[in-house]
């Protein structure tokens, strides 16, 4: 847990509002800055091992950015609010999805490598599979389910960390071949040797920035949810908006800010592959170690029908707007702007009704 900057700014004598204002605004610098340190230190990675981006952005850059909610979902799960993980898990698809995806394909599709992106789509179709079918049929989730959804993460990066090392094992079969068939070879070994120290510092300075950046990200995101929280509430804000706003994008802020980095640096791939990576592990990650620590039932608070109105409606639109996101963008090989339109469409019905839904249901 982050310590209580805004408690510590108010004990010093600052005005609350003032603290939280300060606060925000160090949150928001954060956030743009080390988005900037996360994505050029993910794409350093990727060029210096020849891996695909989209690959490292399902990978190391959807962990990283998916660490709040692992987190948040654990701490919940064993101070007994494990049903918490269930929203944040179908919410945070939603999302990440048909807001975070949908803005960077309507602003600027690109082609997509689909034997890079159909790994992560056929693991998150299969466990959405698995999670429906208990959401459904039993209305909740029992250990051996968190442990099953575990055991998918586990295979997932193994067969990603396979596809990565097959990959530069590749790559240097390759360099080694032109090598051979350079007419000077020995000087440009000898070339290679004398940049072999600038690589390998220039290697450790990508993971560097891929840490900081990530930490930095998600002590923004906080500062940004809190005292984000704090401004509205004190100008006279209502609660549900509060809530629907600051502290429900709020979880989605790193892939948001990662997305909008890369979308700047030219580098789509590797936001992609985060979004994808990113919805996969909110299932098999965080939902797992929750249902894991602590098995939950669906929130039933509200029924559509006599049926539970998540089920109705939040289950079906978070497997709906990945359908829209990935099926055709398989067929193709790439993403139209039709698709962020039509899935930022779908974002904005989703919110309106969930201002609706209290009031009626």
């Amino acid at each position: 847990m982050l310590p209580d900057f805004t408690k510590m700014l108010i004990d010093a004598g600052l005005p609350k509002m003032v603290a939280a204002v300060i606060l925000f605004t160090v949150g928001l610098v954060l956030l743009i800055k080390c988005g900037d340190w996360f994505v050029d230190g993910a794409s350093g990675i990727a060029k210096k091992l020849h891996v695909p981006e989209l690959l490292i952005g399902a990978t190391v850059v959807s962990i990283g950015t998916t660490l709040p909610e692992v987190m948040v979902s654990a701490t919940s799960a064993v101070s007994g609010h494990s049903q918490m993980a269930y929203g944040n898990a179908v919410g945070s698809i939603i999302c990440n999805t048909a807001l975070i995806a949908a803005l960077t394909i309507a602003i600027k599709p690109s082609k997509v490598a689909r034997s890079s992106f159909i790994t992560p789509v056929a693991f998150f179709f299969g466990a959405a599979a698995i999670y429906a079918v208990f959401a459904y049929v039993d209305h909740g989730f029992r250990r051996p389910v968190g442990i099953v959804l575990l055991v998918i993460f586990a295979a997932y990066m193994i067969v990603l960390i396979w596809q990565a090392v097959r990959a530069i094992r590749f790559e240097k079969e390759l360099k080694a071949d032109q090598t051979a068939e350079a007419p000077k070879a020995a000087e440009t070994e000898a070339a290679e040797g004398g940049e072999k120290k600038e690589k390998e510092l220039s290697a450790i300075l990508c993971v560097v920035l891929l840490i900081i950046g990530a930490a930095g990200i998600a002590v923004g995101a906080d500062l940004l949810v809190n005292n984000g929280t704090i401004i509205a509430t004190g100008m006279g804000v209502p609660e549900a908006v509060v809530a629907l706003t600051f502290v429900a994008l709020g979880t989605s802020l790193p892939e948001l800010v990662t997305a909008i980095t890369s979308l700047a640096k030219g580098h789509g791939a590797l936001s992609l592959g985060n979004i994808v990576g990113a919805n996969l592990f909110n299932l098999v990650l965080v939902s797992g170690m929750a249902i894991t620590l602590r098995p939950f039932a669906v929130p039933a608070d509200m029924k559509i029908g006599g049926t539970i109105s998540s089920l109705v409606v939040d289950v079906p639109v978070a497997l709906g707007v990945m359908i829209i996101l990935t099926v055709p963008t398989l067929i193709r090989g790439k993403l139209t702007r039709f698709q962020g339109i039509l899935l930022l469409g779908i974002y904005a019905a989703f919110c309106v009704y969930q201002f609706v839904a209290p009031m009626v249901l």
